[in-house]
């Protein structure tokens, strides 16, 4: 972040202000069910689980499974390695789809392909896996401004900060279920969450 923020600067004149502490990058998820029963909070508890022979089988894309920044680097990086049988592996990149698998247990899946702030996972009780290795890279959402327009208006990061602040992982997947799983309009959520905890009036 600190060195994408000064070449941007540097570069292009745009600053970055605080991002949002929400990783919208590829995840593993599991039924909240499975995370209780088993202890599962991160990768190396997966990692674990696996390794000692524990029931799993995950929905993904044919991407997650063969580009190496995705399952081979998380495979690498845990020690643990997934075989064929447990792999259901989808033609698309659809999480809905994945993560609908996890949850319905189809095929008898029990884990799916994810992105962290994905709205159907809040919806169907799923948890997404922490990194704590940092296998992926973060994609955290944050604001950038027009150098110019931040010059002759500094307050603004400070207005947007404690907006950006509150979007964390989960509120951010609770926010886009209502987008993905509701009947209600994006513009909306957003006036409403934004009026609700102080960001406007």
């Amino acid at each position: 972040y600190e060195a994408v923020r000064q070449l941007d600067l540097k570069e292009n004149n745009i600053v970055w202000l605080t991002p949002a502490p929400a990783n919208n990058t590829w995840a593993i998820a599991v039924p909240r069910s499975l995370a209780n029963a088993e202890g599962l909070r991160t990768l190396d508890d997966l990692a674990a689980y696996l390794n000692g022979g524990g029931y799993f089988k995950i929905a993904c894309s044919e991407e997650f499974v063969t580009s190496p920044a995705a399952l081979p680097a998380f495979q690498t990086a845990y020690g643990f390695q997934l075989v064929e049988s447990q792999l259901l592996t989808l033609a698309g990149g659809n999480t809905t789809q994945t993560e609908q698998a996890a949850a319905q247990a189809i095929d008898g899946v029990n884990a799916a392909m994810a992105y962290g702030t994905d709205g159907a996972l809040a919806a169907l009780d799923l948890v997404v896996l922490q990194d704590p290795r940092g296998v992926q890279p973060v994609y955290e959402p944050t604001p950038i401004i027009r150098g110019e327009v931040y010059a002759e208006y500094p307050e603004i990061a400070s207005i947007l900060a404690p907006a950006f602040q509150s979007f964390t992982l989960e509120t951010l997947q609770a926010l886009n279920a209502r987008i993905a799983l509701g009947s209600e309009n994006e513009s909306d959520i957003a006036r409403d969450y934004l009026t609700t905890n102080g960001f406007l009036s």
